[in-house]
């Protein structure tokens, strides 16, 4: 009987004392509410600092997707060509239109050719392209400052790959590149930046969204 009663005795013990692990102790002695903190907190400040000074790839990222989504990015030439027709034309001033929203950020004009001719050639005609583009784009209102720089890949990147002639690789593609610096910080957060960011919470708020599940 008296073995019995000190073992009882002796396994409360060691609950008491399991119960006072440094583990447990923990959830008594934290920060009220530090169970919530998963590490993200601080994230806001974090993101606004980084837009601020032009090291947030995801705004570019983001930017980059909306561009080809809303305005066509790739236009195409006739066969040893440079010269815009009337398709072209129209894909550009969409771009321009979508361009001018966005003051602050650069754009870069890739031009590409099929696999018809030299390879020197080719890369010739491929920036002839590309300079065709954003002349054009210029001409439309667009500062030559923020279409940055002027690419050939010539024949090297085809979409189609053929060594006949193929439209759809002689063509120039235009997309974001990076922030405008206009010999100064990036000025992201600018009016039309904040209209932008604007609008896109309107869109969001007024968009059909589904119900979650659960909850009564």
């Amino acid at each position: 009987m008296s073995f019995t009663r000190n073992a009882l005795i002796g396994a409360g013990l060691a609950l008491a004392t399991a119960a006072c692990t440094p583990a447990s102790r923990v959830e008594f002695d934290q920060v009220a509410g530090g169970d919530l903190d998963t590490g993200t907190f601080g994230n806001a400040t974090m993101t606004n600092q980084q837009v601020m000074t032009g090291n947030q790839d995801g705004v570019l990222l983001n930017l980059a997707r909306k561009f080809a989504a809303e305005a066509p990015t790739t236009i195409t030439f006739a066969f040893n060509s440079d010269a815009l027709d009337g398709a072209a034309r129209a894909t550009l001033d969409q771009q321009a239109r979508w361009i001018a929203q966005y003051p602050s950020i650069r754009f870069r004009v890739y031009g590409h050719t099929d696999k018809v001719g030299s390879e020197s050639y080719n890369k010739d005609l491929g920036l002839r392209r590309a300079y065709a583009a954003v002349n054009y784009l210029t001409s439309r209102g667009i500062s030559r400052d923020r279409l940055e720089a002027v690419v050939s890949f010539g024949e090297t990147q085809p979409l189609i790959v053929t060594e006949g002639r193929e439209r759809r690789n002689r063509r120039t593609v235009t997309e974001v590149s990076g922030h405008y610096r206009a010999g100064g910080p990036p000025r992201i957060q600018d009016g039309k930046y904040a209209l932008f960011s604007y609008n896109e919470t309107v869109q969001s708020a007024t968009e059909t969204h589904a119900a979650s599940g659960g909850g009564g």
